[in-house]
Parts: C-alpha cells; sequence; structure tokens
C-alpha cells in the first residue's frame, strides 16, 4: 500500500488537491475552524442543524446577561443542566417562528416598520419639541448597543415579522362568556365537606417487625441504602483578585492616568426631571390602558402648547400621589437610581432644558416627562480622586493581566496535566480542597463546588480514570477553575447493622400506612352500607381556590364527586399519610362578583385559552418543520 503510494506520489497530491481545493473554496479555513469547533448537531430545525458550539454561546450570553441584571444571582441556577435545556428550547423556538416566516412569506411593510419605531419609548426620547428625530443621538444610541440604525431596524422588522406567526392564533382567541361561565364556576366552585383522617403516625405503635422482615425489605430496596459516590478533589482558582495582587501602581502613571480619564471617573451627571402621570398599571385591560394613554397624549399636546403651564398641568392630572402637589417634580437623580427604567431612559435621552418627551409607558401607566434642570459633574483634583484612580486603575491592569494569565493557566494545566502544583507555582495560586465531593452541587455549596459543569467534568472518565486535571472551566465572569480527583469513593451498599435504624423506620412506616388505609377502607364500607352509623368531623368548605387545613388530595376528590348523587362518601388514599373518608355533602353556589371581577376574569381566562392555543399552534409547527432535539432533557427540568 505505501509502495504504492510513494511511486505514484504525483497522482496522489493532485487527486488530495482535487478533493480539498474545492472545499477551501467553498467554506474557507475559518469554515472548517467553526465546523470543528461548534461540534456535533444538538437540535435540527427545518434541515438546520443547531451546533453545540452554537448552543454554548447562547447560553454564555443568557448568562451574561442575568448577571448583569442581577450581580448576586446564585451561578448554580444559571448555569445547571435544565437552565441550559431551557436556552436551548428557545433557540428551538425562535428557529420554528423563523422557518415559518420564510415559508409564509410574511413580510413588514416600510409603514408597519415605522409605525413600530414611532413607538418605541428609548427612539422618543430622542425626538426635540417639533417632533423630529435627532438622527446623531440616535445613532449614537444604537452605537452603544454595538449596531447601525440599518441593523436594528432589519432587527425590528424581523421580530415583527415573527410577531405575526402567533398573533394571528393569539388575537382571534374568543371564548363565548357561556363556555368561560362553565370553566369558571368549575375553578371558583366550593363544596361542603366532612373528612375523617386515618394518619399514619397512629398506627405506628402497632407495628413490631422482626428481625428477619428488616433484612428482607434492606435486600429487596437496595437503592434506599446507598452511600453515594463521593470524591475527595484538589482545586486552584484563578480570578480577578488573584491577579491584582501583583499589579504595582507608577506615581506617573497614575498622574497620566487622571489627565486622561478624570472626566468619565470623575463623577455622575445628574438630571432633575417632572412628571405627569396617567395609571393603568401593569395586567389592566387593553381597553383601560388605551383610555389611559389617550389621556396622556392629550395631556403632551396640552404642555407641549404651553410648557411652562407643565406644573400647574402635573397638579390638576398627574396621578403620582408623591409628586403631584410639587408639580411633577422627581428631583435630582442619577442614571441607575429611578425605579421606573424606561422613565429614566427618557430623561437621560432628552438633549436640552425644557425638553419634552412622551407618552413614556412603565408598570405604572403613562408618563408625560418633561427636563427642568441638568447638573454636570465638577472635575475634582488629584489629590481628592487618588483612591479612585488608583483603584480604577489596578482594577484595569488586573484585567489585563487577568487575559493573559488565563491563557497560560488553560494550557499549563492541560500539558501538565498530572498535577495542579505547575500551575499554581507559575501563577502563585493556592491549590484547595473538598471532600466528599459528589456529582451534583451539595446543599449550601458555592463558587465551584455550585458549579454543574465543574462537578460533570471532575467525574468525567479522564479525570476518574486516568487521574488528570480537568480543563480550564470559566464559571463566572474573569474566574476559571481546574480539579483533579485524589481520591474517588464510587457508591456503595451500606452494611445492614449500620443502617439498622433506616430501614426499620421504612418498615414500620409502610406497615402503619398499609394499616390506615385498611381501616380506613373497611370504615367507607360500613358507612356506605349504614350511612347513619357514620361518625365525622364538623362541616367545612373547601375549592380550589381555599382549600383549608385538608391536603389537596381531599380537594381533588371532593371536587371531582358527582354533584347529581349529593350527599357522598369517597375514600382517598394519602400514601405515606395514610388515608381519608370524605363526606361531599353540597355545593355551596358562588356568590355573584363585581362586575368588574366578573370582566377581569373573562378577560384572563380568554387570554389563558388564547395562549393554550398558540401553544398548540407551536407544536404543530415542530410537527410541520420536523424540530428533533438529539440532547436527552434533564430529569425534573423546567421548561419555558
Amino acid at each position: 500500500m505505501f509502495e504504492l503510494i510513494r511511486k505514484h506520489m504525483k497522482i496522489m497530491q493532485l487527486v488530495l488537491f482535487l478533493l480539498i481545493v474545492p472545499s477551501f473554496v467553498l467554506f474557507g479555513v475559518q469554515g472548517y475552524e467553526n465546523m470543528r469547533e461548534k461540534g456535533n448537531a444538538v437540535a435540527k430545525v427545518d434541515g438546520h442543524e443547531i451546533l453545540q458550539g452554537d448552543w454554548d454561546e447562547a447560553h454564555r450570553a443568557e448568562v451574561d446577561r442575568l448577571r448583569q441584571q442581577m450581580p448576586n444571582l446564585d451561578a448554580s441556577l444559571v448555569d445547571s443542566p435544565e437552565a441550559r435545556y431551557g436556552t436551548l428550547e428557545r433557540m428551538v423556538r425562535d428557529r420554528v417562528m423563523q422557518a415559518a416566516v420564510e415559508k409564509s412569506n410574511l413580510l413588514v411593510g416600510d409603514q408597519r416598520l415605522a409605525r413600530e419605531l414611532q413607538n418605541n419609548e428609548a427612539i422618543a426620547g430622542l425626538r426635540g419639541a417639533d417632533g423630529k428625530l435627532d438622527i446623531e443621538r440616535y445613532k449614537q444610541l444604537l452605537a452603544a448597543r454595538g449596531m447601525t440604525p440599518e441593523m436594528f431596524e432589519n432587527q425590528v422588522r424581523g421580530d415583527l415579522a415573527v410577531r405575526q406567526v402567533i398573533t394571528g392564533v393569539t388575537q382571534s382567541g374568543f371564548t363565548p362568556p357561556a363556555q368561560a361561565n362553565v370553566a369558571l364556576s368549575s375553578y371558583f366552585e366550593k363544596r361542603e365537606v366532612q373528612v375523617a383522617r386515618f394518619p399514619t403516625q397512629e398506627y405506628r405503635a402497632k407495628v413490631e417487625p422482626t428481625e428477619a422482615e428488616l433484612q428482607a425489605y434492606y435486600k429487596d430496596h437496595p437503592a434506599l441504602f446507598q452511600a453515594p459516590e463521593q470524591a475527595s478533589i484538589e482545586y486552584v482558582v484563578l480570578d480577578l483578585s488573584a491577579t491584582q495582587q501583583g499589579v504595582a501602581i507608577n506615581e506617573a502613571d497614575l498622574k497620566t492616568y487622571y489627565d486622561q480619564n478624570a472626566s468619565r471617573v470623575g463623577g455622575q451627571e445628574e438630571r432633575r426631571a417632572s412628571h405627569i402621570l396617567v395609571e393603568a398599571p401593569k395586567g389592566a385591560p387593553a381597553d383601560a390602558k388605551a383610555k389611559a394613554k389617550a389621556k396622556a397624549e392629550e395631556l403632551l399636546a396640552q404642555v407641549k402648547k404651553n410648557p411652562d403651564s407643565f406644573a400647574d398641568v402635573a397638579k390638576k392630572n398627574s396621578q403620582d400621589a408623591g409628586s403631584a402637589a410639587q408639580g411633577g417634580d422627581l428631583d435630582w437623580f442619577r442614571a441607575g437610581t429611578l425605579a421606573a427604567k424606561p422613565l429614566e431612559d427618557a430623561a437621560f435621552a432628552l438633549k436640552n432644558k425644557g425638553d419634552i418627551a412622551g407618552p413614556v409607558e412603565t408598570d405604572f401607566g403613562y408618563h408625560i416627562l418633561k427636563l427642568t434642570d441638568i447638573k454636570s459633574p465638577q472635575r475634582r483634583s488629584f489629590e481628592e480622586m487618588r483612591v479612585e484612580l488608583e483603584a480604577q486603575m489596578r482594577k484595569e491592569q488586573a484585567q489585563k493581566k487577568y487575559a493573559e494569565a488565563a491563557e497560560a493557566f488553560s494550557n499549563t494545566v492541560y500539558e501538565q496535566s498530572d498535577s495542579l502544583k505547575p500551575v499554581a507555582d507559575k501563577l502563585k495560586l493556592e491549590i484547595r480542597t473538598a471532600q466528599g465531593v459528589g456529582r451534583t452541587p451539595q446543599p449550601g455549596a458555592t463558587g465551584p463546588l455550585a458549579n454543574a459543569k465543574f462537578l460533570q467534568a471532575l467525574f468525567s472518565a479522564d479525570a476518574l480514570e486516568r487521574k488528570r486535571n480537568t480543563e480550564a472551566i470559566e464559571i463566572a465572569p474573569n474566574q476559571m477553575v481546574s480539579g483533579r480527583v485524589v481520591q474517588h469513593q464510587p457508591a456503595r451498599a451500606r452494611p445492614f447493622e449500620e443502617v439498622k435504624a433506616q430501614v426499620r423506620e421504612q418498615v414500620v412506616n409502610a406497615r402503619a400506612a398499609e394499616l390506615a388505609r385498611k381501616d380506613g377502607a373497611a370504615k367507607l364500607a360500613a358507612w356506605k352500607a349504614a350511612p347513619a352509623s357514620a361518625t365525622l368531623p364538623g362541616a367545612e368548605s373547601v375549592s380550589r381556590m381555599d382549600k383549608g387545613r385538608q391536603p389537596p388530595e381531599v380537594v381533588e376528590a371532593a371536587l371531582r364527586a358527582d354533584p347529581s348523587q349529593l350527599p357522598a362518601l369517597v375514600g382517598v388514599d394519602l400514601g405515606a399519610n395514610g388515608y381519608a373518608v370524605v363526606k361531599v355533602n353540597r355545593v355551596l353556589p358562588r356568590e355573584a362578583p363585581p362586575p368588574a371581577q366578573a370582566q377581569q376574569e373573562q378577560q384572563q381566562y380568554t387570554r389563558a385559552w388564547s395562549a393554550a392555543e398558540a401553544q398548540a399552534y407551536y407544536e404543530l409547527l415542530k410537527d410541520r418543520f420536523k424540530v428533533q432535539v438529539l440532547v436527552e432533557k434533564p430529569k425534573d427540568s423546567v421548561t419555558q
């Protein structure tokens, strides 16, 4: 074989050239790199694959977004298998919707796009008193998000097209009052019941298991008495605090940094504004919100016609009790301090004192906003800012140093994979230890020990069988970890003598629950045969809204009883908690709710019905576009 290749080397080179070059022409070197790095497909939608790398990038972006919004968020919640699977489900949904847009040829015209941009709160704040958009500030706003106007408008156009896919279903949702009333009456229905409980606890004293019975139960239920798999590990963490220790600040550099950055770090701009609120709370009916918005637009036109009347109009019309008496004055505020973020964004988007914007929608309603003053930060001296500047400069230098150290960290734990000492010595890191580490985070675990991805790497074949370092794993922004297993103890059956007390507890509870069920079932049969002999506690009312003191199983059984056969006796198996006999006496009619509440309930039911129809339509689209999810869904995951 090799002799043949040597004799026909030129021919082989030509064959390879013909095979390889066209591929590079079509995909390029970067394309090959991307295909190699992004891994296997994790899902398919309409014949297009979602790759592992795409999934990882999307989840990383989602985690970063959540951490920016909630800096103290527990890392184990956002990087759990369930959270990662939720990200994949959202990616699949987005791809399905995009496929539906393309197959249905859904287009968004320029007029529809213009109306959407006209109603955008952030853009509304960029309009002057004459209603014209400040194009330069519009470009600056988008540039801060890494977008051009064309990119943003295409994104909005795409979002509107996707929205059309489901909007047709949700907006056409209709439930006749009679149908809604049947469902709502069933949901709010109350029933009068009497409940005799046969709790397991009362039968425990009657159970005396023998040694042989305990041994038999132990042998029949080995999974209940296993010591879990555990590992003793050592690990090293690289973070900003580790790199900051070696940062030295030079006085001359600090003064140069002051000259270059004093205006940026010297303080925050403050603004003062007044507002007029027309209340329309989040969740208010659509017609109420439309009425509030119309009122706000009327007030906006009024104050734009006569800006000096803003305070008087606010006193007479604003529904913000805290500021109306002061003419709507919100006092001075900095970015990030107002409770209503859209209102704050609109205030900082206004250019000059006296500018008016609105209506701005928040969770409280619709606001008319007037910028009344701007306070630019005063430049402080070098000595006044020395401590802040040094801390900021140290942080920035540490960030640069961290980027260099991160590469050395990743390379060293991989290249010298039989020990963590080389990387610890090289980067002056502490080798930490932990015992009793399992495949899932223990209650109360923090840092790397709460990170599912790190634990998964520790229990991989490389780490367990070959005793190698794990790869460098990013567990938070500017924080990486690598670990190794020092000692591994597989899951094992604990000796009978060690768990005898637990075995007895299980046997006693199981037998006691069985006795409770038998006694309860016997009482049920006797009371059905002779209803007058039934000895039951006093009556009480239960409903799905108000279960009272009763467990859900009792309430569900009471509500399932045929109303045409009342009074009726029903037996309810409460599992490990025993048994109950329920006498359902009668249906308690619901008092008619006030008209406003009845209307709100009807609207909520219609929204729920529309949401169910939209979900059913989405399931049809998934079938149409042959959706395949190629990774297993985590057990007990919460889907979106």
